[in-house]
């Protein structure tokens, strides 16, 4: 006979099972120490952490090298010669490695080129941290925190034209520097028009010629070269005729008693039809605070799209401001306070700008006050801003108050995508709905980043 066991029992057995796995299986625990140490320890909210040193300062002062700079005259900048030794040997003691880091970085220099300096990767046997305490399955130091001088991007004597070294982290920008998106999108219309096969399959050659190997990278993506396809893509029938499958269209058309406002009257006449009076914000949350910290390690600007100079609420990374990792995290990973206000802001600008457009206030009057939010998020938190969006005037739904049936859940992503209106800027979703909002011609104005 099957035995069901209360809920609170159930609860209390998955998480003695939990907690059983992490201390029996050394995968799981090592995993999540990783884990904890990479993205937390280093800079996050909680300081218990007494692992190996992170070099924080040190691989930001690297980042923060002058020759890393694309405005450069040649031999350096986005003009520049580099060489990177993929080939170099890694995982040996240190001295076997440093023989070939001097004399590949002396073939770079008397080859003219720059030489590309990695970090030195670490025999695990020689790491001098117990393995339930590295930062990284494969432990490795920065070059700078072992040797200084020209090899680890110091200057040479004064009047030598030798291009300085750089690290391996920026050889991928000069390496793709010259090549805009238009510029990639025509050099492989004419590979593929001049192609005599009748079939044609674009294969990667291997992993350690290029990590990347798609035409339209995350290198592409990830700056603003991305934007001067926009002509072209945004005129081509692919994007003019893309539309929301039929599976997420039924979804959205049985969730629409989400979206009618349920506040006071208001004193004027409102559209009738509820996503006219829709905002929506995509929340990305779980594991994101993680990435809004490594991003702002990296510097990064906006994701492809979101990077139109014409869009409100522009980011430009500032990396030796005090202050710059908070500032990230504000934007990245809002506070429930911060989201608060921004929905305000974005409210009180769209209906201040409504209102100076032809034709507004004949049949009724442009207004906000519902609340869409985009989220993974399915803790406490979610209600705690649900509450505080609601006492600011919003009607709130989210995406875990969809009833959407297998298909629908399955690709609820797209639901999401369909309904959504705006928001933040580093995300890779974020930046496919401004690109279709963009496409229907809507107003600036209406895409806003926090």
């Amino acid at each position: 006979m099957a035995r069901i066991f209360p809920r609170s029992r159930r609860r209390w057995l998955l998480l003695f099972s939990v907690v059983l796995l992490i201390l029996l299986v050394p995968k799981v625990r090592r995993a999540l120490q990783v884990n904890y140490n990479y993205w937390v320890a280093d800079g996050g909210r909680w300081h218990a952490y007494s692992g190996p040193p992170k070099y924080v300062a040190l691989r930001r002062a690297v980042a923060a090298l002058p020759q890393h700079d694309l405005s450069l005259p040649f031999p350096e900048g986005k003009t520049g010669r580099y060489v990177k030794f993929s080939n170099h040997v890694g995982y040996l003691g240190w001295n076997n490695c440093f023989n070939e880091v001097l004399m590949n970085a002396h073939l770079a220099y008397i080859s003219g080129r720059g030489y590309v300096f990695n970090e030195y990767e670490w025999a695990p046997e020689h790491y001098q941290w117990p393995k339930e305490k590295w930062v990284n399955f494969d432990p490795h130091t920065p070059l700078s925190a072992i040797v200084s001088g020209p090899v680890a991007g110091g200057p040479f004597e004064p009047g030598d034209p030798a291009p300085r070294a750089i690290s391996e982290h920026w050889f991928e920008v000069p390496a793709v520097a010259q090549a805009t998106g238009s510029e990639v999108l025509a050099h492989w219309q004419q590979v593929l028009r001049d192609a005599p096969e009748r079939c044609v399959e674009i294969i990667r050659e291997s992993a350690d010629d290029d990590p990347f190997p798609q035409i339209f990278d995350l290198g592409l993506f990830g700056g603003p070269r991305v934007l001067t396809l926009w002509d072209s893509f945004s005129r081509s029938p692919i994007s003019r005729l893309l539309d929301a499958s039929p599976i997420a269209r039924t979804a959205i058309d049985n969730n629409k008693n989400l979206f009618l406002p349920n506040g006071p009257r208001p004193p004027h006449p409102a559209p009738r039809k509820p996503f006219e009076r829709v905002l929506a914000i995509h929340l990305r949350r779980g594991d994101y605070e993680g990435h809004c910290r490594w991003i702002a390690y990296l510097n990064s600007a906006f994701y492809s799209w979101n990077l139109f100079p014409h869009l409100p609420d522009r980011f430009v990374p500032e990396p030796d401001a005090p202050g710059k990792d908070e500032r990230f995290l504000a934007r990245c990973w809002p506070d429930v306070e911060g989201i608060v206000r921004k929905a305000a802001e974005a409210r009180r600008d769209y209906l201040a700008h409504a209102k100076t457009l032809p034709g507004t206030g004949h049949e009724s009057e442009p207004m906000l006050d519902v609340m869409y939010v985009l989220t993974n998020e399915k803790s406490a938190w979610l209600e705690e801003l649900k509450k505080a969006l609601r006492r600011d005037g919003w009607t709130v739904a989210t995406s875990q108050d969809l009833v959407l049936d297998a298909e629908q859940r399955d690709v609820s992503m797209a639901v999401d995508m369909e309904i959504a209106t705006t928001r933040r800027g580093w995300s890779s979703f974020t930046s496919n709905i401004v690109y279709q909002r963009l496409l229907d011609k809507r107003d600036p104005i209406t895409i806003r980043f926090t």
